[in-house]
């Protein structure tokens, strides 16, 4: 019995105090107005006290800050010459109506930015404070060109480019 006590306790003071959900891992690819292209790696999304984490795995992006946020839905192929257009806008259920900082109120699918390294990749995580990995199902994942003013001045929708990369999140 106290062999299997201090177990327990040991195994509880060494699992990590952020994992509050199991991990969800996205693929991500390329995308354009000709449709998907190559896998360029995955983002891995968990569940912590503060929000929700994810964790990005990828390489072969244009290096610097882009726009990142949940869409409505969960395609990543293109609609009417638009690159994944068939995922809409910013998932916003509530209805707000305005691209906002991830900690406001706007979209509850603004996410902060993601920033790619000279090398292509993007490896740093960032945390999204009032979306939950359950909000997630049936959505996509999109990074945009260019980095996210969050705001609608002066261009609507966090002054992002186009669309260069998705994950349908099922």
């Amino acid at each position: 019995m106290k062999h299997t006590l201090r177990t327990l306790l040991f195994a509880s003071l060494a699992a990590p105090a952020f994992a509050y959900s199991a991990a969800l891992n996205v693929d991500i690819y390329a995308v354009d107005s000709d449709g998907v292209g190559d896998k360029l790696g995955q983002i891995r999304v968990h569940e912590t006290e503060h929000g929700t984490v994810f964790t990005p795995d990828l390489s072969g992006l244009e290096p610097g800050a882009h726009g990142f946020h949940v869409h409505e839905h969960p395609s990543c192929e293109p609609k009417d010459g638009k690159a994944a257009g068939a995922a809409g806008s910013h998932y916003d259920p509530k209805g707000h109506g305005n691209h906002a900082p991830p900690w406001s109120e706007g979209h509850l699918g603004d996410l902060p930015a993601l920033y790619v390294s000279e090398d292509g990749k993007a490896t740093q995580p960032v945390l999204a404070p009032k979306i939950k990995p359950e909000d997630l199902k049936g959505r996509a994942l999109m990074l945009h060109e260019g980095g996210d003013n969050y705001s609608d001045l002066p261009k609507p929708l966090g002054g992002g480019g186009s669309r260069v990369a998705c994950g349908e999140i099922k």
